[in-house]
């Protein structure tokens, strides 16, 4: 069996893109399989490292099939829509310039699949929630679930819950349509004597076609205005009284990385950094391969006896929308 190995560039105090690195290993193990991955820090710029069966770049294999990805909502059984509808707070629109609406479905999908949802049998949550509705991401026969922010909370009712759902977002805007923004951008509408408007913003579908190769060598360096996320990427956390004005209000866009964005929440699916209080985060990095299953525990802070290192950050924002800030390294003993 072939293997390849391959690295990109990390910033260790980024809790976003620590977790898009769990991301990247998470996808490799259901896209190509035999994976294993550490941090490399024995140089200033530290690196995520990752091995995987096949003959092509981990990172290539993941990062091409997000540029093809069709996004699907799932849904439990007997769902009835509720809750609040997705809102217009930017105004943004939610799907490619030019891109068609979905058609029929063909005869040998699932049953339960219409007008991009799909019914799942083993749902996360004790109900859906219209704007907190898992996705499951779609392209060349092959299917990757994405339902952190969905997990149902512990409760009186539900006491063997124990996981945080680390659910950023929040107001009137649903998982999908950040998802399908961080994938396939937002579309500016037309000016006068256009058929199909510009990209007000860039997603990896975009930067897949104009950056390739920088996607590949150094996918968290490459960064786009971007609205709304899933607030994982520190350099696109603001608030008003840090920007001097609200960025929201004036429709500007900051600059941060829809693949940190849409990798991070790829990384939580199996794993959570180890939210200690309310407001504060820890997680670790390690520096000897090892599988998705120990890698998910080593990010918690796990001790499998390796080389590790551990960051702490605060959660900043409001009570209902945190921010990730960047982290600080915690001292040894």
């Amino acid at each position: 069996m072939t293997h390849t190995t391959a690295s990109i560039p990390v910033d260790l105090a980024s809790p976003g893109q620590v977790l898009a690195c769990m991301g990247f290993l998470e996808a490799a193990e259901v896209l190509a399989g035999g994976t294993e991955a550490h941090f490399d820090w024995s140089e200033a710029q530290a690196t995520f490292v990752l091995r995987a069966d096949g003959d092509k770049n981990p990172f290539e294999v993941v990062l091409e099939f997000l540029s093809k990805a069709r996004i699907r909502e799932l849904t439990p059984i007997g769902y009835v829509e509720g809750g609040a509808a997705d809102g217009d707070d930017s105004e943004e629109e939610d799907v490619t310039p030019g891109e068609p609406e979905d058609g029929p479905e063909s005869d040998d999908e699932d049953p339960g699949e219409a007008q991009g949802r799909t019914i799942a049998r083993a749902f996360p949550a004790g109900e859906g929630e219209r704007n907190a509705l898992p996705i499951q991401l779609e392209a060349d026969g092959r299917r990757l679930a994405v339902s952190h922010w969905a997990e149902a909370r512990k409760s009186p009712h539900t006491p063997w819950l124990s996981r945080d759902d680390f659910k950023l977002y929040s107001g009137n805007r649903s998982a999908n349509r950040i998802a399908t923004q961080m994938l396939q951008g937002v579309g500016a509408k037309p000016r006068k004597n256009q058929s199909i408007g510009e990209f007000r913003n860039r997603g990896l579908q975009q930067l897949w076609q104009e950056r390739r190769d920088d996607l590949v060598n150094a996918p968290f360096d490459v960064v786009t205005p971007m609205g709304g996320s899933f607030n994982f990427d520190p350099r696109g956390a603001w608030t008003a009284i840090d920007a001097g004005y609200s960025p929201n209000t004036q429709k500007d866009g900051i600059a941060a990385s829809p693949v940190v964005e849409i990798l991070a929440a790829i990384g939580l699916e199996h794993a959570r950094p180890d939210r200690y209080e309310s407001r504060k985060v820890r997680y670790a990095v390690w520096g000897h391969p090892l599988p998705p299953m120990l890698g998910r525990a080593a990010l918690a802070g796990a001790d499998f006896k390796v080389p590790m290192r551990r960051f702490q950050f605060d959660l900043s924002g409001t009570k209902h929308s945190p921010i990730v800030t960047t982290a600080r390294e915690e001292t040894q003993p």
